[in-house]
């Protein structure tokens, strides 16, 4: 019996062929995935926290120029914990998992011997998970500009943590429970 030369070969370049496709869908899966892990913003994983004007209110500040971190922040902040966040602050900041912690910052407008709040300038959010957030204290940290969802953080560590550091006896959170 004569054999075609030609169905050996078709089998083994398929073969090599569905290998060869398997090996560059990997290829790009997995630079698809570096790309992912190198320029997704490092908090884009903290949600916006829906509802949160709901949550209790621990207090509201006012930062005017003069404060060392007027540029940034300055305004009328007020600051929301959810149920988990609360129990924290009543334990004396001590937070477990689960704890979100946001400050709503408004413009101050100074008019007729009131100040009052202007347009938002900027939502932001702390969530607390150990595990996920271990090179930022247990936190993840974004914000969010204005009233909308547009990110604001590109780096979570310097552009956030950096400066929450100074409360790190108080588990990195600035404020406190007013009683």
């Amino acid at each position: 019996m004569l054999r075609n030369p030609n169905i050996n070969k078709n089998k083994t370049n398929g073969g090599l062929m569905n290998k060869l496709k398997f090996k560059l869908g990997l290829l790009i899966l997995s630079i698809g995935l570096l790309g992912f892990v190198l320029f997704y913003p490092q908090g884009a994983d903290v949600p916006y926290p829906e509802g949160y004007r709901g949550w209790t209110h621990i207090k509201s500040m006012i930062l005017e120029k003069g404060h060392p971190l007027y540029d940034a922040f300055g305004g009328i902040h007020h600051v929301y914990a959810n149920k988990t966040a609360l129990a924290g602050y009543k334990a004396g900041n001590k937070f477990k998992d689960g704890s979100v912690i946001v400050f709503d910052l408004f413009e101050a407008v100074s008019k007729d011997n009131a100040i009052t709040e202007g347009n938002r300038k900027v939502v932001g959010v702390m969530v607390k998970n150990s595990k996920k957030y271990k090179n930022t204290g247990g936190w993840g940290f974004e914000g969010f500009a204005g009233d909308s969802r547009n990110r604001v953080v590109k780096n979570m560590e310097g552009e956030c943590f950096a400066c929450h550091m100074q409360a790190k006896e108080k588990d990195f959170v600035f404020s406190e429970y007013r009683k």
